[in-house]
């Protein structure tokens, strides 16, 4: 690798700050629901900022946008690297974003020197990784790799009742290239950690080896609407009760299997959410994840026969369905070894660590090679308005990942 192949730490902090503009909140973070209209005018910035370099931006008809700058030999798949620009409800500047700006800041720093690299390069921005506004989660990325059909995509509905493909329409972003088409050579998706151990231990950067299973659940309770102060206590089918117990019970599980196992539940929604009403209804969802496919099916299995020990006694009923899989991934090895060596290139210290987040390189790992790099957020603190990343952390993750895709594209030529 050529010795000023050096991106500029400045640049890429201003381009951070600059975007973070876009569904700014008063508390610093952002918030950017994907194919809002604060999506949109981030979008519209880094398509203006790509052109501005000489990249090619296509967009696939599930809104994903596609960067390219050409190589020696444009017959060879394009090396990607990117990540998302939609944020949580109350997100922070710097999950998923510094992955699509730092991959822009390395773009960048090859236009600038007029380095020519073998294969294509591309810039990857997914459409609704979050799923927060739409679930489930990287929802555009599962499409283009074929788990989920683009139908099902587009019939996707927020909590109002608006539905994917129409706001997709509403922002100008479904593009007129089939999702699923285009091929790519390799992946590399750049992320903050989103977890304490790379700051507890001191590392700089993060060289990940996979990702761990993940798996969404939906579950509704029914009891009966009722006054309180004429319904006694005995005479009562409180849902909130048994989602309550329930909710106690996810937590035990994720205790059970630990310490690599985590579960959650993070949206409940109460009906009719009256004071003076005994809950009739209670919405709430499920998060599972471990590293091992095996454990997980013993915790869904703690899971279903948790339910109805718990809301039959209360003389509750309930539904449930797993809304979303995606089973534990094992990333390229030989993409691995380009961090490793673009980690030591650039002088950083590194350890190797499982995602356990959720991210698109997940799925792109079923279609491509792929790999992640991490770097420290402060406290591991992520999905909330104080999600802190230093501006030497960014400069190193997107140092290593240009080295990467550089390491990489040497083994093309």
């Amino acid at each position: 690798m050529q010795p000023n192949l050096q991106i500029n730490p400045q640049r890429l902090w201003d381009s951070l700050m600059d975007t973070a503009r876009f569904g700014g909140t008063e508390k610093g973070g952002i918030r950017r629901l994907t194919l809002s209209d604060e999506d949109r005018q981030v979008r519209d910035w880094f398509r203006k900022a790509c052109e501005a370099i000489g990249c090619t931006v296509s967009i696939d008809d599930c809104g994903n946008m596609f960067a390219r700058r050409p190589g020696r030999n444009n017959d060879l798949p394009p090396i990607a690297m990117g990540s998302h620009l939609d944020t949580q409800p109350t997100g922070g500047k710097f999950d998923g974003v510094l992955g699509v700006l730092g991959a822009l800041e390395a773009m960048r720093t090859l236009h600038d020197l007029g380095y020519e690299t073998n294969a294509p390069i591309e810039i990857i921005n997914w459409t609704n990784e979050e799923g927060s506004r739409f679930a489930p989660a990287m929802l555009a990325s599962g499409v283009f790799v074929g788990a989920f059909s683009r139908d099902f995509a587009y019939s996707r509905e927020d909590r109002d009742g608006k539905a994917f493909e129409a706001e997709l329409e509403r922002i100008g972003y479904r593009g007129a290239e089939p999702v699923g088409q285009r091929k790519l050579g390799a992946f590399f998706e750049l992320h903050i950690e989103q977890g304490p151990i790379l700051e507890d231990e001191a590392k700089m950067i993060g060289v990940v080896t996979g990702v761990q299973g993940v798996r969404w659940y939906e579950v509704t309770v029914t009891g009966q609407d009722a006054h309180t102060g004429a319904t006694p206590m005995r005479l009562r089918k409180n849902a909130l009760v048994g989602a309550a117990r329930m909710i106690e019970k996810i937590d035990a599980i994720g205790h059970h299997f630990a310490p690599d196992a985590v579960a959650t539940v993070g949206l409940v929604e109460v009906k009719p959410n009256s004071r003076n009403v005994v809950p009739g209804e209670v919405f709430f969802t499920i998060d599972l994840r471990h590293p091992d496919d095996a454990i997980l099916d013993k915790m869904e299995a703690a899971m279903r026969a948790a339910l109805p020990e718990v809301m039959n006694p209360l003389k509750l009923t309930f539904e449930e369905k797993r809304i979303w899989s995606n089973p534990a991934v094992r990333f390229a090895p030989e993409l691995i070894e380009c961090v490793r060596e673009g980690a030591r290139q650039a002088g950083y210290s590194m350890r190797e660590m499982v995602s356990g987040a959720g991210h698109d390189a997940a799925y792109i790992a079923r279609v491509a090679p792929t790999t992640m790099i991490f770097v420290p957020c402060a406290g591991g603190l992520s999905h909330n308005e104080a999600e802190s990343t230093s501006f030497d952390e960014c400069a190193a993750g997107a140092q290593v990942l240009l080295n990467a895709v550089i390491a990489h594209d040497r083994t093309l030529g």
